[in-house]
Formats: C-alpha cells, sequence, structure tokens
C-alpha cells in the first residue's frame, strides 16, 4: 500500500522542530500554497527548495521542498485507537493468512463470547478469514493471529510506517527520512 504523491504538485516536507517528519505514514507533507502561507506567517524555516519559483508582480520565491516548524509539536505517546492504526500496526496484512487484500478487522476473542473492541484484542484479518472464523474462539476455529495484538507506540506506527513509502519522495527529502538507517560509506 502507498499514498500517492504527484511530483508535479510540488509538496513540501514537514519536520517537527528536531529536524524529524511529523508522521511517516501518511508522509508529513504540505501543498507548496500550505507552505508559502507557513512561511509568510512566520511558523516555519525553508531547510531546502525546489528549483520551480512562484512570482507576484513585486516578489518571486523558490518553492521550499523541506520546511521544519518553529515550534516543537509533541508528539502523542499513544495512538489513536483506529482502523487505520490497527492495520499499519499488523502491517496491512491478514494476521491469519498473510493476505494483502479486502483487510477488516477482527475481534480475537469475539464479543458474543465478551471479547472487547481494544488494542489487545482487535487484529487486521482480510473478509474471507474473518468470515470463516465468525463468532469463534480462535481454539474453536483453528485460526491463531501470525502475531498477539498489542498496543502499538507511536514509535512503533512510525517504523511500520517507513515500510510503506509514498510513490515520490524527492530528492531533498532524502536526508531527513530514515534517521536509523545504516549511512553508505
Amino acid at each position: 500500500m502507498t499514498i500517492a504523491v504527484s511530483p508535479q504538485a510540488l509538496p513540501a516536507l514537514v519536520l517537527n522542530a528536531d529536524y524529524r517528519p511529523l508522521s511517516y505514514y501518511p508522509l508529513s507533507l504540505w501543498s507548496w500554497q500550505d507552505a508559502i502561507k507557513a512561511v509568510f506567517l512566520d511558523r516555519v524555516n525553508i531547510i531546502a527548495e525546489y528549483d520551480h519559483s512562484v512570482s507576484s508582480p513585486t516578489f518571486s520565491m523558490r518553492l521550499p521542498s523541506v520546511v521544519s516548524l518553529k515550534t516543537f509539536v509533541q508528539p502523542t505517546r499513544n495512538p489513536a485507537f483506529t482502523r487505520f492504526n490497527v492495520f499499519l500496526r499488523d502491517k496491512f496484512e491478514c494476521q491469519y493468512c498473510g493476505s494483502h487484500d479486502d483487510l477488516t478487522f477482527d475481534h480475537v476473542i469475539p464479543r458474543a463470547h465478551g471479547g472487547e473492541t481494544t488494542w489487545e484484542n482487535v487484529v487486521a484479518a482480510c473478509s474471507p478469514c474473518n468470515l470463516k472464523k465468525g463468532s469463534k474462539l480462535p481454539r474453536q476455529a483453528g485460526m491463531f493471529p501470525a502475531q498477539k495484538p498489542y498496543q502499538p507506540t507511536v514509535q512503533d506506527l512510525h517504523n511500520n510506517g517507513r515500510l510503506f513509502p509514498p510513490n515520490y519522495l524527492h530528492e531533498s527529502w532524502m536526508d531527513y527520512l530514515y534517521w536509523d538507517t545504516e549511512l553508505q560509506p
């Protein structure tokens, strides 16, 4: 699964004040219009620019390709419990068969058996596996998730998000993405 980014749109990568992306998935990008507005409102520093410029009768400016916020935005400690974040935690694959298609989510302990809708009881599942398991317990269905469901940290989701880069990454962004990858000699 990739996020579609159009290189013709000239988006700006948005970094926090510590020069880390606000998010990896979806990648924190602003339209060039929003980036310019933030520059004029003095909310960001321009780190890198495109070769493309915009002009008015009295002003010309190269479009920012990377900006950093002037004020640090404290990342949340616990990610929101959403369908998307469950899929991201489970790397967009069915926890029963490994399929990436037709994903939904499954209660490992079904609600009919007292299971709750929590991080620790919900996994990504494809529709066929979800229907096959139904409201049976894992033992009854003979279906066990590949990994035990857990509440991820924001860092867990960032790490998984790095596995699904957008279809387009501008060269000026590369120094600010994937900070913990090994440097080439």
